[in-house]
């Protein structure tokens, strides 16, 4: 019946399956996938991973997630190799060749080639005893018992076992090489991703209007350089030394408790001793603190010196939430 009871038993089944096949990948982490990561890990030469049909979508998958942290890669597609693609390797390079039965007519053509080159071969694939496997120098097995296919045909659980295979691959080849949260950021410049590793504060102050006045200012000159710069915000400064801040909300308590404000300055209204971050932090970690007070702009001053105000908009602009 194609109730709706149904599908999700059969969404459920399928989710099941496919977390057994790879729960079951643990059997299969052996000498030859340690000898295999290792290799890879001393190698002078790039990781050029190949596969048809479906294994080459995840080929190139493994290819973006190698690249993005430390192993240089490139894909292969098995069927182009033969027709001129073949170019791309060079003597020190190491193949990852992904095939579930090891046997498939192009892999048959393209494995005795890539040996007469002389380059080491990594089969990745669910069968042992197949011509892949037992040409290749190491093997990563990825059996699986069964396909969550209701005609055990289309890959289901046989990708998915290729594809945490190759990222175990990978984060074992992230440790041997200490690759650290800035190497990772190098690779990822662009996008929330980036800016929440490598944006730092003055990357938003730099160009943005300073907000500032002396301790004797006038309340009204306060009121004028708050709505001027647009910041909700002015620092007060002496001998360039901020002292304190005064913000949109200091005005509205100032004007709440006093009926006339020509005797005011900004001495007067200020906040002392405000939150201050240094322009060479880490702009999440501003957010961070943004949020922990509750406020929505911090001060920015470098050894007292001011540099200017961050604000929470500044921030959310940048998308780093």
């Amino acid at each position: 019946m194609n109730t709706k009871e149904n599908i999700l038993i059969l969404a459920k089944k399928t989710i099941l399956s496919e977390s057994e096949s790879i729960a079951k990948l643990i059997d299969f982490i052996d000498i030859s996938f340690a000898d295999a990561t290792q290799i890879l890990f001393n190698s002078k030469g790039r990781l050029i991973v190949t596969g048809i049909g479906k294994s080459a979508i995840i080929a190139q998958k493994m290819v973006a997630t190698f690249n993005s942290t430390g192993t240089p890669s490139l894909f292969l597609h098995a069927s182009e190799a033969i027709h001129g693609d073949l170019g791309m390797v060079q003597p020190n390079d190491i193949l990852l060749c992904i095939s579930k039965s090891g046997n498939s007519p192009e892999i048959k053509i393209l494995v005795p080639i890539l040996k007469r080159f002389g380059n080491l071969l990594i089969a990745m694939t669910g069968n042992t005893t197949s011509f892949l496997a037992n040409e290749s120098n190491y093997v990563l097995n990825t059996t699986v018992d069964a396909e969550s296919c209701p005609h055990n045909l289309a890959p289901t659980n046989s990708t998915t076992a290729q594809l945490v295979m190759g990222d175990a691959l990978a984060i074992c080849l992230m440790n041997l090489r200490n690759f650290s949260r800035e190497d990772f950021a190098k690779y990822h410049p662009g996008g929330s991703l980036g800016k929440k590793l490598l944006l730092q504060v003055k990357d938003l102050t730099e160009n943005s209007l300073k907000p500032m006045v002396s301790p004797d200012a006038p309340i009204k000159k306060v009121i004028f350089e708050i709505s001027e710069k647009r910041l909700g915000a002015t620092a007060v400064v002496e001998n360039d030394k901020v002292i304190g801040v005064i913000t949109d909300g200091d005005i509205r308590r100032m004007l709440n408790e006093n009926d006339t404000f020509s005797h005011l300055t900004a001495k007067d209204i200020m906040t002392k001793n405000p939150k201050t971050i240094q322009s060479s932090t880490m702009v999440v970690e501003a957010l961070n603190i943004l949020e922990d007070f509750s406020i929505t702009q911090l001060i920015v001053a470098d050894n007292d010196q001011y540099i200017g105000i961050v604000h929470l908009h500044d921030i959310l602009k940048e998308g780093i939430v």
